[in-house]
């Protein structure tokens, strides 16, 4: 991969990530490469996030859309996707420059919500999962699900969470869904704390068409990647699908996706 321009996204209000971001630059021109600080334009060869986890998330579909490999350096907490350590961050770039990594395509979401009337609003994207929300009422939102043209199921529940494998260690699994690894091309469908136990997760493959309508005077929120997206009442649904464009994340030269896993989720060690 020839590297002639290089996107800089920095944490929002962080000296740090200004202070990074700056030396990056600096590092960047002194090999003949042009950096972009903050912006995000069609012909980058690449995209390094400064930031942590949240500051990948906000920036994801730009770069899926544009086919833009992106890195990311952690100056986050969790560092799921930012897997690249602020003291390694050199030296992965010099492996990038080498065409010394690997990147991997991560499935992408798109969401839109179909008002009465067949008015539709513009889709929105997600690295990480789509999330039904009951927000703040007492009562259970009721809410039923299809798959293409197949009827799922009933929930009475919190809500309800659309995760792809990359977003599988996220808020899924804080609801009790498994995690899914992030080469599989898959949708977990995910109940949050349904009045039925025999409400499960459930597995779906990409190609799948979900839609959800609200059923009853149970007005939710529409959360895509964190953000507050769409206030959903009575008679709308929600359509869930696959985006067209992958996430190419650059993987860490310095670590696996299970040794992130046991570092992040507090796993054991080896016993053998």
């Amino acid at each position: 991969m020839r590297v002639a321009k290089v996107g800089i996204i920095l944490k929002h209000d962080s000296g740090e990530a200004k202070r990074l971001g700056s030396e990056l630059a600096t590092w960047l021109e002194a090999r003949s490469i042009e950096p972009f600080i903050d912006r995000i334009i069609a012909d980058l060869d690449l995209l390094v996030i400064l930031g942590g986890d949240g500051t990948l998330l906000h920036v994801a579909w730009q770069a899926s859309r544009y086919k833009i490999p992106v890195v990311g350096v952690n100056l986050g907490s969790l560092g799921f996707l930012t897997e690249v350590a602020v003291e390694n961050r050199y030296e992965a770039l010099e492996k990038i420059l080498e065409n010394s990594v690997v990147t991997e395509d991560r499935l992408m979401l798109k969401a839109r919500l179909c008002r009465k009337g067949g008015e539709n609003s513009e889709w929105c994207y997600a690295l990480n999962d789509v999330v039904i929300n009951k927000g703040n009422i007492d009562r259970l939102a009721r809410m039923e699900a299809w798959a293409d043209d197949e009827f799922i199921t009933s929930y009475r529940a919190d809500g309800l969470i659309f995760s792809t494998p990359t977003g599988s260690t996220a808020y899924n699994l804080s609801a009790g869904g498994p995690i899914i690894h992030p080469e599989m091309r898959a949708i977990m469908l995910t109940p949050i704390c349904p009045f039925m136990l025999e409400s499960r997760p459930v597995l779906l493959p990409h190609h799948v068409r979900l839609v959800t309508r609200i059923s009853g005077r149970s007005d939710v929120k529409v959360i895509v990647d964190g953000r507050s997206t769409f206030d959903m009442a009575d008679g709308e649904h929600l359509e869930v699908m696959a985006a067209e464009h992958p996430l190419r994340l650059v993987c860490s030269p310095h670590k696996g996706y299970f040794e992130i896993l046991r570092s992040k989720l507090n796993w054991g060690g080896k016993t053998l």
